[in-house]
């Protein structure tokens, strides 16, 4: 049987403070995501940062938490749920999906122990991150290793890099952001926002940016938008360094001060909606723009387990898993070779 390893990057338990407080106490541990000197900062992370962010940021997750639970964690299960419910109707018995999250539960160690007592001799990575960065995409597979050296069998392994050009993907955020318009009407300008990086992630040889900048234009293409009704920032950003710009916030005032009145935002490099998408964005970036001059900020939800996406995903997925079965009883005699 073939596991697929599905990755998010984490979300705390509750939107409690205490919560909130170890989950940013792993996520920013990880010296992928913060590539600081270790005695730089340590007494930072566990000076200000763990005693005062923890509360505003349960706040901040308090006010999008879902009945089910974390947003990012209802829709990451969803997509996962409906992943192999079509494929155990296309390829029943062949395939074991499970979702695991970066940071918090369920862990990646967790995930992969599971795919392993479900007999998966063969397990796919699919780190939910359509661009690459280090922080986000390497440090699934550092995850993914570590856990792997506790192992004395070890399965065969593949990992997906990333997915920010694949038609499938763009073809669904293009359907995606059309249905939505014929819903609700179009908006002077859509905002294309993703998160931020430092500038020296880029500098050290991050193809991120590259990566947004390719998929928003593929997108805009997609939809056949014209220069003057589109735009494309980076939010997020954390500390005193450099991040990439246009920042998001700094986007939305100069727009709202260049007399344009409605914006919608989407969030691409998101597979699911979060905390970064529902709060900050839908809430926080909404308050931003209409403080600046904006009439009306209108998110557009991410992909999520919307069903057009599920079978989008499905033809990005099969082609890095389908060949293992013909691969199956492959054998190489002793004359060959």
């Amino acid at each position: 049987m073939i596991g697929i390893l599905v990755v998010n990057l984490g979300t705390p338990d509750a939107p409690t403070a205490p919560a909130v407080r170890r989950y940013l106490r792993e996520f920013l541990s990880d010296t992928r995501v913060v590539e600081l000197p270790r005695m730089l900062w340590w007494p930072i992370l566990n000076g200000p940062i763990l005693r005062f962010r923890p509360a505003r940021s349960a706040r901040n997750y308090a006010s999008i938490w879902l009945p089910d639970g974390s947003p990012l964690m209802v829709y990451s299960q969803r997509q996962c749920d409906a992943l192999q419910a079509r494929w155990d109707r296309q390829f029943p018995g062949q395939v074991r999906v499970k979702l695991a999250m970066r940071y918090g539960n369920p862990s990646v160690a967790k995930g992969m122990a599971a795919l392993r007592d479900a007999g998966c001799g063969r397990i796919l990575v699919v780190p939910l991150y359509p661009q690459y960065a280090a922080a986000t995409t390497a440090s699934t597979f550092d995850a993914v290793a570590k856990e792997l050296r506790k192992w004395r069998a070890i399965p065969e392994m593949r990992m997906i890099r990333d997915w920010h050009a694949h038609p499938a993907y763009i073809g669904a955020l293009a359907d995606s952001i059309r249905a939505w318009w014929q819903a609700h009407g179009r908006a002077e300008r859509l905002l294309i926002t993703f998160h931020g990086l430092p500038e020296s992630s880029v500098l050290k040889g991050d193809p991120y940016r590259a990566q947004c900048e390719k998929t928003t234009a593929l997108l805009v293409q997609a939809l056949g938008l014209a220069d003057d009704q589109w735009v494309q920032s980076f939010q997020s950003r954390f500390g005193a360094a450099r991040w990439l710009e246009p920042y998001t916030d700094r986007t939305l005032v100069g727009l709202a001060r260049a007399g344009v009145s409605r914006v919608d935002a989407v969030c691409p490099g998101f597979a699911a909606d979060c905390v970064e998408t529902l709060q900050e964005i839908a809430l926080e970036g909404k308050e931003t723009f209409l403080h600046a001059g904006g009439q009306e900020l209108r998110y557009i939800p991410a992909l999520n387990d919307n069903p057009l996406w599920i079978e989008a995903f499905s033809r990005i997925l099969e082609p890095h898993w389908r060949d293992w079965d013909a691969m199956e009883n492959f054998a190489v005699s002793p004359e060959s070779g």
